[in-house]
């Protein structure tokens, strides 16, 4: 990576500054709690991170965050982890994603899209009236607050108001897409053990039907703390012996009554994906979510209530419930059920199209498909209502920010692309997202406010234009309030505390530039070191995955017992392509000059495809326990990978080379 005067790919015009929610909130700051007038957003951000007491409640100000008995102050306890957010304060994360019911009731709230994209709206007031209904009838069943209430339900309607009316009652969400299998589910749900459980009879995905009856009378078999199962026809079905009915919860004209909870009150369960062992169940808070949601939409991704925000993603996902916080800005959310590429690749432009988004999430993975694909977005759709489109899941390549930006311009649109990271484990974003910034090739705009993130060595010490540790080096309201069943927090501490104690370290390579801006290598737990010099999967991948004939790649680092060091690429290769001699050279060419001689592979295998976790991400570390020898039940947990079977394959040429 060059670290001279490149040229932004994209810079805001004037008038996209001035318009701006983040330069309204930046002058308001200077006025009332004393922000810097000057110095644009890098200044802004300086403030935010020496100042967070105050930036935080200036934030609750400027989005007019209701806390119903007041706080003693912003922040307590500034030590990580354990920080006290607004200790004293009350207050419900429901309440205010329905909010804009009070005065857009007859606007649409959700837009539900299904295979056939054809856009279902759910106004603000049928949302609010389903939900005041749904909490009365949990409150009837005995839900209380810290309850757990648990959803296996796709990306629909009911599973928001089942949401927000669990948030309501003070119970404690928690959600699996219903695409994970029973052992997937039952993974995560015993460690919370659920009163209420929401179910479909199954879904649709790829233009076919899937059952998922028998997989939902294991799941009522194996949680034995549930008191109720409330039964979503999707398909048709009849309810199940001794299921409630959806329609019959959700029937009565309620208004909503919000129970006034703690800061700190647990809001949602989110989970690691758990590829090396029993899911993190990690523990978010009403209030540390409402608050950086609402910094990181209404500020960051400039949403207001003229939005309408699409994110590809399932509820087994993060980005779920970031989605759904959309609310928070009163945006228009996109609920999208179905295969991502069906019926052709191009269906998230479509559905972008026909919803009228103005801000497309998606994944790195879905635009680097689309150009493998010679799709054409802007040309083949009417995408001019769009004004950014973003990406997470993993770094977006170079050549996805050149075709992104290419295919807009040639339609006269002026693009914002976004590339943001972050993680389930703040469900929220380090870095990414500023509206008032340029955006450069291949790096995120820059980290948060909020969000003091630094590159660091081994030693503790920052680091400029050069890899290091991501870390965060002061608290986050989002940050887990604690895992569940880890009663001293031993297990939360050792996840992110125990390399740099009272500093988070979230696992990735970054490098923060003299520019300000962040560049994403991967996993630091999957790092390549050859002969001392480190290199993320990420570079390899971006560089590899140019090539057409290679679909999707995987590279592992492994140390061997006698000190050396074994470097594979495994390379799913293209329909009708070959691993030839020419294209092994092609290959090592494209390492080599692109990236570094030392990271040339050491071997070139050709696989039948490559594994992911259920959320699609690529796993590295089991299979880099599975080349070293260890036993495929205990390098990975099954429930947690997409396609077991293709974990053979490892297991195969591990024992070929023993």
């Amino acid at each position: 990576m060059s670290t001279e005067n490149p040229q932004p790919l994209w810079q805001p015009d004037p008038q996209r500054i001035a318009r701006a929610r983040i330069t309204a909130f930046q002058d308001w700051a200077a006025a009332h709690h004393g922000a810097p007038a000057e110095g644009g957003y890098a200044a802004l951000h300086r403030w935010s991170v020496d100042e967070p007491a105050t930036f935080w409640q200036a934030v609750t100000e400027w989005f007019d965050v209701r806390f119903s008995t007041p706080y003693a102050r912003v922040l307590g306890d500034r030590s990580m982890p354990g920080a006290q957010w607004f200790p004293g304060g009350t207050l419900n994360y429901a309440e205010h994603a329905l909010r804009a019911a009070a005065t857009r009731a007859d606007e649409p709230a959700l837009l539900h899209v299904d295979e056939t994209h054809e856009p279902t709206p759910v106004t603000w007031a049928e949302l609010r009236r389903q939900v005041g209904s749904l909490a009365a009838e949990l409150r009837t069943l005995g839900v209380r607050p810290g309850d757990r209430v648990s959803g296996y339900l796709p990306n629909i309607p009911q599973a928001v108001v089942a949401l927000l009316a669990t948030a309501a009652v003070g119970g404690v969400w928690t959600s699996c897409a219903p695409d994970f299998g029973a052992r997937s589910v039952l993974d995560r749900f015993q460690q919370v053990e659920p009163v209420v459980l929401f179910t479909v009879d199954g879904y649709r995905y790829g233009g076919k039907e899937h059952d998922r009856r028998d997989t939902v009378a294991e799941l009522r078999r194996e949680l034995p703390t549930l008191r109720a199962v409330v039964h979503i026809p999707l398909l048709g079905s009849e309810a199940p012996e001794g299921a409630l009915e959806w329609g019959t919860l959700t029937a009565a004209d309620t208004d909503p009554v919000f129970e006034e909870l703690p800061f700190d009150h647990p809001l949602w369960v989110l989970y690691s994906s758990g590829t090396t062992g029993l899911p993190k169940a990690i523990v978010q808070s009403q209030g540390g979510i409402l608050v950086e949601h609402l910094k990181q939409l209404g500020l960051h991704c400039d949403l207001g209530p003229e939005d309408r925000f699409f994110w590809y993603t399932s509820t087994g996902w993060m980005m779920w419930n970031f989605l759904v916080s959309g609310l928070l800005t009163g945006t228009t959310i996109v609920l999208y059920d179905g295969s991502p590429g069906f019926p052709h690749t191009d269906a998230q432009w479509r559905i972008a199209e026909r919803t009228g988004a103005t801000l497309f999430g998606t994944s790195a993975a879905y635009v680097m498909a689309c150009r493998k694909a010679g799709v054409h977005p802007a040309r083949d759709h009417d995408l001019s209502k769009v004004q950014c489109v973003a990406t997470t899941g993993s770094p977006l390549p170079p050549d996805g920010f050149r075709w992104l930006h290419d295919e807009f311009a040639a339609s006269g649109a002026d693009l914002w692309i976004a590339s943001v990271s972050g993680g389930t484990d703040v469900c929220s974003c380090f870095a990414g997202a500023v509206p008032t910034l340029p955006v450069y090739i291949g790096e995120l705009q820059a980290p948060g406010l909020g969000t003091d993130l630094q590159s660091w060595d081994p030693a503790g010490k920052p680091l400029t234009d050069e890899v290091g540790e991501l870390v965060v080096t002061n608290p986050m309201p989002s940050m887990p309030i604690r895992f569940w069943n880890d009663p001293d927090g031993s297990r939360y501490r050792d996840s992110y505390f125990d390399t740099y104690p009272g500093v988070w370290r979230h696992g990735d390579w970054i490098t923060v530039t003299s520019r300000g801006s962040v560049v994403i290598h991967g996993r630091s737990d999957s790092t390549l070191n050859r002969q001392g010099v480190r290199m993320g999967s990420a570079d390899i991948y971006e560089a590899v995955e140019r090539l057409p004939e290679i679909k999707e790649s995987l590279v592992i680092g492994v140390e061997q017992p006698d000190g050396g060091y074994w470097m594979p690429l495994f390379v799913h290769l293209a329909p009708g392509a070959a691993l030839d001699e020419t294209l092994l050279t092609r290959i090592k060419r494209t390492i080599r000059e692109q990236l570094s001689p030392r990271h040339v592979p050491d071997e070139i295998i050709e696989v039948p495809g490559i594994p992911h976790t259920l959320t699609g991400k690529r796993i590295e570390v089991p299979v880099k326990r599975l080349l070293q020898g260890t036993p495929l039940e205990k390098a990975v947990n099954p429930g947690s990978i997409d396609n077991l079977d293709l974990l053979h394959f490892y297991e195969d040429l591990a024992r070929k080379r023993t």
